[in-house]
């Protein structure tokens, strides 16, 4: 008789558990996990915010830092929930896609001129020093025409070296597309665009890798991510705006170029802004996904998932923590435009968002 208590009682804990009654277990949900790549440039951002909304019971993210062009392949591929970049799809690459894509701007970072040269820390670059170096065709470090723009800066007789992006990267979009607004010559030699027919320099590949190239080499200089720079104590320029005035990367100079208009598909450039107090290599970064959620095997449960990510990482809690990782803040137009874009997601035909 003993043992056949304990018997049906085991039988009925089984039963229990398998109906969801096993104490701290019941109630809870399959976890579910999203797939995303992309840039680089927002890259700390996301991790943190992936991080503190999977912790808050948000779905696990797996985020590739991959470079805009390779996520942008990712998502036209159909492989990933989302992807990240920092330079919006043209046109006829919005046409190569095989669905609908919307894009959803998730902070302002800007794309700042690091460089090493031991003991010289503030450094002012103009336009045209930034084409003449980057171009190739100014080669010393000592060259006159720096010396012009930094009277009374000591600046040794050395090469200068280039370190420019090897991959497909939005912060070479950001970059290059604010040369080409501030040289002709730029224009017609490199133009705009997420890779570029370098004439000098060595390439790095991500942010990490210019970054790391640039602070472990003498003498060196690129073009990378803020975040970067400040995370690794790199020296940055000061860049002068089309205002004229030199201007240092921070947060509140990132924010006066986002002082603008925002286009009902976000798709906007702010680079060169007009605002006399705005730095002026600056950008939204954009999350883009598939007007409607539902294509290769992605099921309804992580096109909801999807969604619900996009929104908090555009709302409040997940901006605050933009700023606290050095990005500015989205501007309200912004916030409430990706908000009315996000509920047009679909699945099937059907809203996500109520």
């Amino acid at each position: 008789m003993k043992n056949r208590i304990i018997i049906l009682v085991a039988a009925v804990a089984m039963i229990l558990v398998s109906c969801g009654g096993g104490g701290s277990t019941a109630g809870k949900q399959k976890q579910v996990t999203l797939s995303a790549a992309g840039a680089t440039f927002p890259q700390p951002f996301y991790n943190l915010a992936f991080k503190k909304f999977n912790e808050a019971g948000g779905p696990l993210i797996n985020y590739g830092g991959i470079g805009s062009g390779g996520g942008i392949k990712s998502l036209r591929d159909q492989v990933v929930d989302f992807a990240a970049t920092d330079a919006y799809l043209s046109d006829a690459e919005l046409a190569e896609m095989p669905g609908e894509v919307v894009h959803i701007p998730t902070c302002i970072g800007a794309v700042v001129i690091a460089y090493n040269l031991p003991g010289v820390t503030d450094l002012r670059l103009t336009p045209a020093l930034l084409e003449g170096i980057f171009l190739g065709n100014i080669q010393k470090w000592n060259d006159p025409k720096i010396l012009a723009a930094n009277p009374g800066l000591v600046l040794p007789d050395m090469k200068i070296t280039v370190v420019y992006r090897s991959d497909g990267s939005g912060t070479t979009y950001i970059f290059s597309d604010y040369m080409s607004k501030v040289s002709p010559v730029w224009n017609a030699q490199l133009g705009t665009g997420k890779a570029l027919n370098w004439p000098a320099g060595i390439g790095a590949k991500g942010n990490p890798g210019v970054a790391g190239t640039i602070s472990q080499s003498e003498g060196s200089i690129g073009y990378i991510g803020y975040e970067y720079a400040f995370a690794q104590k790199i020296p940055m320029a000061k860049v002068m705006n089309s205002a004229g005035n030199f201007i240092e990367p921070a947060l509140e100079s990132f924010s006066a170029a986002a002082a603008a208009e925002m286009p009902a598909d976000t798709r906007v450039m702010i680079t060169n802004s007009s605002n006399p107090a705005a730095y002026p290599i600056t950008s939204f970064t954009w999350i883009i996904l598939y007007r409607d959620l539902a294509y290769a095997n992605h099921t309804r449960e992580a096109a909801a998932a999807t969604v619900n990510t996009v929104r908090w990482l555009t709302g409040k809690e997940a901006q605050a923590i933009a700023t606290s990782v050095h990005y500015a803040a989205l501007p309200q137009n912004a916030a409430t435009q990706a908000a009315e874009l996000l509920k047009g997601i679909t699945y099937q035909g059907e809203t996500l968002l109520k």
